[in-house]
Order: structure tokens, then sequence, then C-alpha cells
């Protein structure tokens, strides 16, 4: 795998706005693909064939309708606009957010999938920032970008390929990126490049510095 073609083919955006209730992280995560936004849409919102590269779903996935990702999250399908976006509460260890997953035609061959995942401000984010979700998004575009591309039936995180060489070169180039995305949003340098570090041994099982 050539892994600056992988994460160079990824778009990442941070941001931190103030709402009514205070104030409310962005991690938005994008990337083009080539086939249909038909087949795109269907591959994000099929109960048969996510598990096929992210992880096993069970529930009702329809608005209205509940989700449990399997070890993971779970929430409600707020609203769903087919074959363009649907957005649903992205409930776990306690903690509320929402995510936005909207399809998008580039071409007759092309379409842009785009995941806006906003929550609240936290200690969690104070110290380990946007790679926190961001690298974890990223892995599951890595995973939908083998299915769609060859058919693969696995999630990256399943594999063996996630204790590789290759999987931790990846991780860290993902960790950087959001470091400068952080950045980028308005994060002090050294803050944003802390956290990533944190982040990065959060995910790869190493000590924190």
């Amino acid at each position: 795998m050539d892994i600056d073609q992988q994460t160079a083919a990824t778009e990442r955006t941070v941001s931190v706005r103030t709402t009514g209730s205070g104030e409310e992280t962005a991690v938005v995560v994008s990337r083009v693909y080539g086939t249909t936004a038909e087949d795109l849409w269907e591959a994000c919102t099929s109960a048969e064939r996510i598990p096929r590269w992210f992880m096993p779903v069970s529930g009702d996935l329809r608005e209205g309708g509940t989700y449990q990702l399997e070890g993971n999250a779970g929430g409600k399908v707020l609203d769903c606009d087919p074959p363009r976006s649907f957005r649903a509460s992205w409930e776990y260890g306690g903690e509320y957010s929402e995510i936005t997953v909207s399809v998008t035609p580039v071409s007759e061959a092309s379409a842009r999938f785009e995941l806006r995942h906003e929550a609240p401000m936290s200690e969690h984010w104070e110290r380990y920032g946007p790679g926190a979700t961001g690298i974890g998004w990223e892995m599951g575009l890595l995973g939908l970008t083998l299915h769609l591309g060859s058919g693969a039936d696995k999630p990256v995180e399943a594999t063996e390929w996630a204790r590789s060489e290759e999987a931790l070169r990846f991780m860290a180039a993902s960790a950087r990126l959001w470091g400068e995305a952080h950045e980028a949003a308005g994060a002090d340098a050294a803050t944003a490049k802390a956290a990533a570090d944190r982040t990065l041994a959060a995910y790869t099982g190493q000590p924190e510095g």
C-alpha cells in the first residue's frame, strides 16, 4: 500500500465554534471514490454491506430507527435524505455526539463521501484533539476504499494488517495530518502536535510522552 497516496486522497478539516450551550467541535473527513453515488450510498447505509468494510451493525437503519455497532457506538437515525445524506446520534461511553454522512456525485463514475462528526468540547478533546476520532474514521475510509475497489469483505481494523508495520505508518501519517488540521483551525502548534502524539500512542498501545 502506498501510504502517502492513501492519506493524500483524504481531506481533513477541523473547527471549533461557540453555541448557546458552549463550544462544539467538528471533525470532517472526505474522499472521492471511483464508483457511482448510488453504489456509495448503498455501501454506507446497507446493513448487509456496512459490516464488510466497517463493523457489524444491528437495528433499524431508517429515519427514526436505532442502531448498534458491535462493541462500539449506537444511537438513533435522526434524519435521512436518500441517496444524499443522513444524520445520526453517536453514543459511546456515556458521551453524546452526532455524525452527518453526505454522498455527492462528482461524475457519472465517481462520488464524494463526507462525514462530519460534531461533539461538545471536552477534556478528551483538549488532551487528544481531533485525531482521536479522525484516525478511526480514516481507518474506516480505508476499509471502504478496499471494499469498493476489490470487494474486500473485512474491516481494516479486524485484519492482521491493523497490527502490521504498514498500519503503524498509516496511523502515524494520519495523526500528523490531523495535527496539522488542528493547527490550521487555530490551535497552537505545540498543543496540536502534543495532542496528535498522545492520540497516536493510544492507537498503537505505546506509553504517552
